[in-house]
């Protein structure tokens, strides 16, 4: 009986998400779970053989997802028919999704507030969501589905990055502001702006909570933000691209950066040590978007979503391992 109990916690230990990780930065032995953004559905696929195991159709247009730190729910956005600047008819929910049962258990009206696009979890379990069309950051209690603050971000926040912390978050409002949004949550409000001229694509945290990085919206260039100050102190250029990213991605050991260009179908890889090192340039499919990290340490996978393909690559020398088909074109995926 005494071995049999060390046997159940060891594994515990090895598929329970780590207790003090970064809840935006994770990823699990659980499963893989992949946003078809194109294809409006939520598929699940078995990540030692790349296949699908069941998908969901959740709703027109899902766009980004967090898990709840016991990594058994997730809530993904559902962004409505259209893209940035072009979404006549935004929708206004949040699909919950129990992963276990790999079934949806529900929705999150965040109405009147439309067009639900970034989303993020602090070690609490508390959602934050940017709505684009509404110029909104929503503080959301997923347990009771209640929206308890709806901040003004002063732009059009697309992506959000919230510090490990849950102190702050930064919103990146694309080309339609030319500033970062900087908010306290705890005050619930806005404090400050940082100054990018170009405007601001892909944003992440790192998982220690020192770093935050932005895409410039023109510029293939990665801006660098310490927190404590809330001011860029550097700037990366990416090598091999003509034009700005879209995404950014720390892995969630905090050991490198990851970025993609749809426009040039390249992902490059940057030590988070070392920003001015060597990158690793690697040729993708059409219109990468999306990241997800195996907990190997070892292993990437990039949504292709212009074309419905996703590439695996090894994250220590850059090589593309394989490239699988997975529906339409998936934007976001983690592994759970």
């Amino acid at each position: 009986m005494p071995f049999m109990i060390l046997a159940l916690l060891a594994l515990a230990a090895v598929t329970a998400p780590a207790k003090n990780a970064d809840p935006n930065n994770t990823t699990g032995t659980a499963g893989l779970i992949l946003i078809d953004k194109v294809g409006h559905r939520v598929r699940f696929f078995d990540p030692k053989t790349w296949t699908e195991i069941s998908s969901i159709e959740v709703g027109m247009n899902p766009h980004d997802i967090a898990l709840s730190p016991d990594h058994k729910t997730a809530y993904v956005t559902i962004y409505g028919p259209g893209i940035y600047g072009r979404n006549p008819k935004p929708e206004h929910t949040i699909a919950i999704l129990d992963l276990p049962s790999r079934s949806v258990t529900g929705t999150i009206d965040v109405s009147p507030y439309v067009a639900p696009h970034g989303i993020q979890v602090d070690s609490a379990g508390t959602l934050y969501v940017t709505c684009d069309a509404s110029r909104k950051l929503l503080i959301v209690d997923p347990k009771t589905r209640a929206i308890k603050a709806a901040i003004d971000t002063e732009g059009t926040s697309h992506w959000l990055a919230v510090l490990p912390n849950g102190r702050k978050a930064y919103t990146a409002n694309k080309n339609d502001r030319p500033f970062i949004t900087v908010i306290d949550l705890k005050a619930r409000k806005a404090i400050g702006r940082i100054a990018v001229p170009n405007g601001t694509e892909g944003i992440a945290a790192s998982p220690d909570g020192k770093r935050v990085l932005a895409l410039d919206y023109v510029e293939p260039v990665l801006h660098v933000i310490d927190p404590a100050t809330d001011t860029i102190v550097d700037n990366i250029t990416l090598e091999g691209n003509v034009k700005a990213g879209s995404r950014v991605r720390f892995s969630p050991d905090g050991s490198k950066v990851v970025t993609d260009n749809g426009n040039g179908q390249l992902v490059n890889i940057l030590s988070a040590s070392n920003l001015h090192g060597k990158q690793l340039v690697v040729p993708v499919g059409k219109a990468p978007m999306g990241f997800g990290f195996a907990p190997d340490g070892r292993t990437l996978i990039v949504g292709n979503h212009g074309d419905g393909s996703v590439s695996v690559i090894d994250l220590r020398d850059g090589h593309e391992l394989k490239r699988f088909h997975a529906g339409s074109g998936i934007e976001t995926m983690t592994w759970y």
